[in-house]
């Protein structure tokens, strides 16, 4: 097949063209998301950050919220992170805290570390700095009211992409696909391949708990097939990659892709460095294990401790969780010895993310059921 042919990827994803350095490994699970800021100067219609992340300016490693240095590098480490992607919000917006988190990854983990960064923020001067600081690759997000027009406006964003290649740095387009605009995408991918940027990369649009509003009152409908995406967005975006040869690479990413290889693949690889010696790690890429929760009031230390002497539990077959009062070990141990515990007991599925959430849990004697009183034993 040759190097500019139709390559297919998993979940109706494609592309025409080399990925992305940084495409790749985020399909492997190897790059940290480094969330900077929810604040952005932009407030894009279709913007899906969550509630708890949009126009709040917080810095997330993953799932992981950060207050200290510590705090990212031990995410990165936690993944066996390869690199990360700088994210928002807009990090040109908190251009200090980008600068020295770039600084940060590049001196900890070393130049190979890819660090690419997304921005709406046509900035020449503060994307030269990063670049000079070791950033790998930038992200340009052109309004969507300039797609067609760029041929002959939007100076700025002509400007920073026509100046990279100066600065040693790979340079992209990525924008979300509107279903109504596929002929100002087709124009925008023209000009861009006058331009000659690095590459491009078409998102699928798709529904969020802050979007959605916004998005039903533009007319845009939920595709019925297709989990929270837009309908027409895949459709477009498919057709643009098959049929818009180009000299430069274009690649489709489906919200699919994102949950059901990256994420996935991401997890896998976190499961692997954090689990527990008694947790099993799924083919999600989720934890199962036992728990059993301190009764109330309980000194949570002399409570485990008289747990573990009881039913001679080794070093490594238990773990104390002091923040959420309960003893860990493995699900099959648990079962045996569940139903003579006076403490609720459960079968628990967890992500093996900083936040744990919780997938599901599974009852395992009478004291884990609601109503159920006790004397306060083990």
């Amino acid at each position: 097949m040759p190097a500019n042919g139709l390559h297919m990827l998993p979940m109706a994803s494609s592309h025409r063209g080399a990925l992305s350095p940084a495409c790749v490994q985020c399909a492997e699970g190897k790059k940290m998301v480094l969330f900077v800021t929810g604040l952005c100067r932009f407030r894009c219609f279709y913007c899906p950050v969550s509630s708890r992340r949009n126009q709040i300016d917080a810095v997330y490693a993953n799932e992981r919220r950060v207050v200290s240095d510590t705090d990212v590098l031990d995410e990165a480490r936690s993944i066996g992170a390869a690199g990360t992607g700088i994210t928002g919000g807009d990090p040109l917006g908190v251009f200090d805290r980008t600068l020295h988190y770039v600084q940060l990854l590049k001196s900890t983990f070393g130049p190979s570390h890819n660090i690419h960064l997304y921005t709406h923020e046509p900035n020449p001067e503060k994307l030269q700095r990063l670049a000079d600081a070791g950033l790998d690759e930038f992200r340009l997000h052109i309004p969507h009211y300039l797609w067609g027009p760029l041929a002959t406006d939007g100076g700025a964003y002509r400007k920073v992409l026509t100046e990279a290649p100066k600065w040693g740095i790979r340079r992209g387009v990525e924008i979300p696909v509107l279903p109504e605009k596929e002929v100002e995408l087709v124009r925008l991918l023209h000009t861009l391949e006058e331009i000659g940027v690095d590459f491009v990369n078409l998102n699928e649009l798709e529904f969020s708990e802050t979007n959605e509003e916004k998005l039903h009152d533009r007319a845009y409908e939920l595709d019925p097939s297709n989990g929270w995406g837009v309908l027409g967005s895949r459709a477009v975006a498919q057709r643009v990659v098959r049929d818009v040869h180009l000299s430069i690479p274009v690649h489709y990413c489906s919200s699919r892709f994102k949950d059901g290889v990256q994420l996935k693949q991401r997890f896998h690889r976190q499961a692997e460095r954090v689990r527990a010696p008694f947790a099993e790690a799924t083919s999600d890429g989720t934890l199962v294990f036992g728990v059993v929760e301190a009764p109330p009031g309980r000194d949570v230390a002399r409570w485990a401790a008289r747990l573990v002497r009881t039913h001679r539990l080794g070093p490594k077959s238990y773990r104390v969780d002091f923040g959420r009062r309960r003893l860990e070990l493995a699900a099959d141990r648990l079962r045996r010895i569940a139903p003579g515990l006076g403490a609720p007991a459960f079968e628990v599925e967890e992500y093996p993310t900083a936040d744990a959430l919780e997938v599901e849990r599974e009852p395992l004697n009478r004291a884990a059921f609601p109503g159920f009183t006790t004397g306060g034993g083990t």
